[in-house]
């Protein structure tokens, strides 16, 4: 590349900083992770306020947030979904539970919020208030109030909140509903081409109203707005990160599935297809099949059959550290291929194994095959910090993470005490209790197999409790930003575009970090 101040000639910064098809193809041979890399700092007229992450792991399927929660079963349930979808990233629910549980995940994350509630749930007036309480711990609901509907979805009433006690629990709804003449509602057809403006409109002309009901003609029930939605919905229209939802204003959420085998070893197709075609009438935006070599004919054969079946999904299928494999991988039909085998804190794959790549050279790799083929690569594993978010970004669509987020309250670990602090189980699944749950097909492994006979390659941990998904992801997001301004990237695109590249040596590693210092806090 010639400087622009000399016609012909290399500058000295080009010469020491390169870009990623002169950085990597020099140091080909040679395995790079985050922390033996740099990127050199360019020049900027972006604050990090001004910068925007979108990002896609599909053409159906956009992220305003890089960022997708790992599909461990410490990691990722309907609480992590819901924190990850509501800040702008995603979650991918895992699959160490049954089939009627992950459906109920889907479906929990699916109705956390919505504009239009297309298909309210409701209650019958001959149901007792002990029978509705029943439903909604089944079922995990967030709310407490129901439309009252009779035969053919016709509106009765309302059940309120306030009536849902278990001190009235052998009352009837009847006995309790607010009737239909008093039930604040509008027409369907009254609606517009707005609805969410015309129900905003009349909440606040109705003080005091926070549910709204859609009736036909025939005053049967056609949806429901709910204030706090429609007051949701508004703020994230003016908010820098909106949160990933769907056509119909719901929070998506993307699950990661099992392949069942028949017992001469070939996938049961009938099976596998049923409890995919289930995850898709819950709502699911994406699948993924996950396991710790993806470039196999299992993998391929699964993402095709998913594909020929649902042609408009967006999957994910992984994990390769080869352009081979990706190219395998997008053969078969996905849309969404992850990169990484043995990076993560808890896992041993490359102890073990003897196998994997460092992340760096990983994802150029994969990078420069995705581009061929027209796919997308998240980066899955190895993440300590957010300088190693900016650092992977310059070559991959989006990141996973999992230990980052395993502490954070919203992950499913258990809890436990030790000298006053708080600790959440945080464990691979390929570890032997993950594999006692489930996952040990995602290594090549029976699941009726005698555990102790099987070489683990993951490891049982702690993670001390970190606070909150919106805390974690906030921070990590403002580093990210801080990343891009520093490179003078308005958005990942130019951040790719700007990146160059350095590696650093053992000492330049320690001189990154605070050193010869005693850190105290502000405060103490």
């Amino acid at each position: 590349m010639a400087s622009s101040k000399s016609p012909g000639r290399v500058s000295l910064d080009e010469r020491f900083y390169l870009s990623a098809d002169r950085f990597f193809p020099a140091n080909a041979g040679l395995g790079l992770t985050y922390d033996d890399v740099s990127l050199a700092t360019r020049y900027s007229e972006v604050l990090p306020r001004m910068t925007r992450l979108d990002s896609a792991l599909s053409d159906a399927l956009p992220l305003s947030l890089p960022i997708v929660s790992s599909d461990m079963d410490t990691v990722t349930e309907h609480r992590m979904a819901i924190a990850m979808a509501l800040n702008g990233g995603l979650g991918l629910l895992h699959y160490n539970m049954t089939e009627v549980v992950q459906l109920s995940e889907v479906r929990r994350v699916k109705n956390h919020i919505h504009g239009m509630i297309g298909d309210p749930a409701v209650v019958s007036p001959d149901h007792t208030i002990a029978e509705v309480l029943a439903r909604i711990e089944h079922d995990g609901l967030a709310f407490s109030t129901f439309p009252v509907t009779g035969p053919d979805n016709v509106l009765l009433g309302l059940l309120p909140g306030s009536a849902v006690k278990e001190r009235h629990g052998q009352r009837k709804v009847a006995a309790v509903m607010t009737p239909r003449a008093q039930v604040f509602s509008v027409f369907e057809k009254d609606l517009g081409k707005d609805p969410i403006a015309t129900a905003d409109r009349l909440f606040s002309d109705h003080v005091g109203q926070n549910k709204l009901l859609v009736v036909d003609a025939k005053n049967r029930l056609r949806g429901l707005f709910t204030l706090s939605d429609i007051e949701r919905i508004s703020e994230e229209s003016r908010a820098h990160v909106r949160p990933t939802r769907d056509s119909h204003f719901r929070l998506r959420v993307g699950v990661a599935v099992s392949v069942p085998r028949r017992a001469d070893g070939e996938i049961d197709r009938d099976r596998f297809l049923a409890h995919a075609a289930a995850l898709v009438e819950e709502g699911a935006d994406a699948l993924a099949i996950s396991t710790a070599h993806g470039h196999t004919k299992g993998v391929g054969e699964a993402i095709r059959l998913l594909r020929k079946a649902h042609k408009g999904l967006t999957l994910i299928a992984g994990n390769v550290t080869s352009g081979e494999g990706v190219e395998f991988l997008a053969a078969a039909g996905a849309d969404t291929v992850k990169i990484g085998q043995g990076p993560g804190s808890i896992c041993t794959t490359r102890i073990v194994a003897g196998v994997g790549i460092p992340q760096l050279t990983a994802l150029y790799v994969a990078s420069r095959a995705a581009a061929r083929k027209g796919v997308r690569i998240l980066a899955d594993g190895g993440i300590t910090k957010s300088g190693d978010i900016v650092k992977a970004l310059t070559l991959a669509d989006a990141v996973i993470l999992g230990g980052l987020l395993a502490g954070s309250r919203e992950a499913p670990g258990k809890l436990m005490e030790i000298n006053g602090k708080t600790y959440k189980e945080y464990r691979g699944m390929g570890s032997h209790e993950a594999m006692r749950k489930g996952s040990a097909a995602r290594y090549g492994h029976s699941a009726s197999g005698k555990f102790n006979k099987v070489a683990a390659e993951g490891i049982e941990a702690l993670k001390e409790v970190s606070g909150s998904v919106d805390q974690v992801l906030g921070t990590l997001a403002g580093g990210v930003q801080s990343g891009l301004g520093y490179l003078g990237a308005q958005n990942l695109a130019e951040h790719r575009a700007k990146a160059r590249y350095i590696r650093v040596t053992p000492a330049g590693q320690r001189e990154a970090a605070p050193h010869d210092v005693i850190e105290i806090k502000a405060g103490s």
